[in-house]
């Protein structure tokens, strides 16, 4: 396996391979420099790379203390670039697959077009934040190596990103960490809710339930993915290593749900969002009353219910046909009626009395134009949050996750008021398009937060790219409104787990959620380049788990098998049946959804199906059967 990269997600994503997968690793990472001109990034890097050497010693004693002499060393190699010269150096005509996590999109296209050219059966992992050039990208790249493999006689591939069968699939898979990690960052801050994955266009969420009080039926959901650490104020706050005994337990059995008393559970379901949200208004109407003040619609109406008077004494007067009446009225009113010299005096005053109104109507048309020009030539604007709102995400940076982010809520009908220093900043338009409340100004000075309505929000997401910058705001924010639910994004995962633990200690009261980026994005890069799908990884307190859609053929853990003999507690369950991939749908969901959730237990997995399974990484690792090796 290659992995190059700039940033802590090549680092992670290695340690990730060589300590779960196992695998050969050559890290191709930039000449590291004396001054770093991010501190906070150069420590990050230290701090993955001596990570890496870790995993990669305690890997090479073996897990049961004995040496293992399969499993051969890895390379680390420097470049300022992954130029042809250094891929070849790195191995990638021989490789079994290549990530590459820069994170400009261009040098991983240009990177992985040359890959593809040394290598047509490679496996390529893509980090692009351009999700439409990411899928015209793939194509090609797939394409590419399909022809190439009939030229050399080895036929096509094993399937589309990623989807092929048990063996050496030859497939470009497109990821972005910014869409990876949206939805945990969106779900930690919403209410009722902890994370969320989108299995094929469903949006499913895994909620933590409390624990069951005496006589009371705990609903398991669609199923129960974890038995959370047992901890007498937040439950999803414990903090269990990934083998300790007192974490959480990932896929428990029927038998370990029973058994669990006064532990809290994560259990998939699929809910809505019933908190507060937005008016809804249709795409490209823009509503009356945004086009004039409320001062300006009084004016407005005044003036009408004088202009009916004035036709109403008219017709009083002059015994005149109401219509007639009104005529003149409006004649009177825009100075064109001819003096009404010898009419009756009555008549006399009515017309001065118009004409009058006439004078005072003037200004408040020209401030119904004005008004109603500048509301249009600042509908592309920024907006401002609305004096009442409450309930609301503040939502600190819009960069490449925040922007993800911002996306994720909108579609949820959240509303947010976004804070962002830097007018240019990707996610502007983004907000523009969505109507979207903005404070343009630096969080870290007096005021900013306060434009936000901080002190009536119910969470706050830091997500800017500075670590010092997010976790200012968030002590802040906890001065302001000590219960209020905050997440943090942080670079360096041990920081992050740092930093989560002394906020919980002084708020127990309030939700404090750290989530380092790399850490969510890692196990779905990796799981990538072992050739599956990952449709989402959801943290369960500082674990993670997987869902991947796998075919079964192949597989002999799957095949063959019913679905409660394919069970593996604590490694990996079959969740739903992908009636699309084989056009079945006899007894599958309604149409639009290819996913069938209710599988019974003696439903026996065929070669032909591809099912969605909820798997922990080192059960995803030992499903892909490469968990031993043969001699070099």
């Amino acid at each position: 396996m290659v992995v190059c990269g700039d940033d802590g997600l090549a680092h992670r994503l290695a340690t990730e391979l060589r300590g779960v997968y196992r695998e050969q690793v050559v890290l191709v990472v930039p000449p590291s420099r004396r001054t770093p001109p991010q501190p906070m990034a150069g420590r990050a890097r230290a701090a993955s790379a001596a990570l890496f050497g870790r995993m990669v010693t305690a890997v090479n004693r073996g897990t049961d203390g004995s040496d293992d002499t399969l499993v051969p060393d890895e390379r680390v190699m420097e470049a300022a670039e992954p130029s042809e010269a250094v891929l070849a150096d790195a191995g990638v005509d021989r490789a079994a697959a290549l990530a590459l996590v820069y994170d400009d999109d261009e040098t991983n296209i240009r990177a992985a077009l040359t890959a593809r050219r040394l290598n047509p059966r490679l496996r390529l992992v893509l980090r692009l934040y351009n999700r439409r050039l990411g899928q015209h990208i793939e194509e090609l790249l797939d394409q590419a190596a399909e022809l190439a493999g009939h030229r050399d006689g080895h036929g096509g591939h094993g399937g589309h990103g990623g989807h092929g069968g048990h063996g050496a699939d030859i497939a470009t898979t497109v990821l972005s960490d910014a869409d990876t990690t949206a939805p945990a960052l969106v779900a930690t801050a919403l209410v009722g809710t902890s994370k969320v994955v989108d299995a094929e266009g469903l949006l499913l969420r895994a909620v933590e339930r409390r624990p069951p009080r005496p006589g009371e039926v705990a609903d398991p959901g669609l199923c129960t993915l974890a038995l959370l650490s047992a901890t007498s104020n937040d439950p999803a706050g414990a903090e269990g290593s990934e083998d300790s005994g007192d974490g959480p337990q990932l896929l428990p059995g029927a038998e370990a749900v029973a058994a669990a008393t006064g532990r809290g559970a994560v259990v998939l379901e699929q809910v809505s969002y019933s908190g507060p949200a937005l008016p809804a208004r249709r795409a490209g109407v823009m509503p009356f009353a945004s086009l004039f003040s409320a001062r300006l619609r009084w004016s407005l109406a005044g003036l009408v219910a004088a202009v009916v008077a004035l036709a109403v004494a008219l017709i009083l007067v002059t015994d005149d046909h109401p219509l007639h009446a009104i005529y003149i009225t409006l004649l009177d009113l825009f100075a064109i009626n001819e003096p009404a010299v010898d009419a009756p005096f009555g008549q006399q005053v009515l017309q001065l009395l118009s004409g009058l109104v006439g004078l005072l109507l003037l200004p408040v048309l020209l401030a119904a134009v004005l008004e109603a020009l500048g509301t249009f030539r600042t509908a592309s604007a920024l907006r401002k949050p609305p004096r009442g709102l409450s309930g609301h995400v503040v939502l600190l940076g819009l960069g490449k996750i925040g922007t993800r982010v911002l996306t994720r809520l909108r579609e949820l009908h959240i509303p947010v008021v976004c804070v962002e220093a830097d007018p240019e900043a990707r996610g502007m338009a983004v907000a523009r398009r969505l109507r979207v409340p903005v404070v343009v100004g630096d969080v870290t000075q007096e005021g900013v937060l306060e434009s936000a309505k901080i002190h009536r929000a119910d969470a706050l997401l830091a997500l800017t790219s500075i670590d010092t910058t997010n976790l200012e705001t968030v002590l802040y924010a906890r001065s302001v409104r000590p219960d209020l639910r905050a997440v943090l994004r942080l670079y360096d995962d041990d920081f992050a787990k740092a930093v989560y633990r002394t906020l919980r200690t002084a708020h127990p009261a309030a939700l404090t959620r750290s989530r380092s980026v790399s850490h969510l994005a890692a196990p779905a890069f990796a799981g990538a380049m072992m050739g599956r799908q990952i449709l989402g990884a959801i943290p369960v307190e500082r674990r993670v788990l997987l869902f991947a859609a796998v075919v079964v053929n192949g597989h002999p853990q799957l095949e063959g098998r019913t679905v409660a003999e394919a069970f593996r507690p604590g490694a990996w369950r079959v969740l739903a049946l992908d009636t699309a991939a084989r056009g079945d749908t006899a007894g599958a969901e309604p149409p639009g959804s290819g996913l069938v959730w209710d599988l019974p237990a003696t439903y026996v997995l065929r070669a032909g199906d591809r099912v969605v399974l909820a798997a922990t990484r080192r059960g995803l690792a030992e499903l892909l059967g490469r968990r031993t090796r043969s001699p070099r």
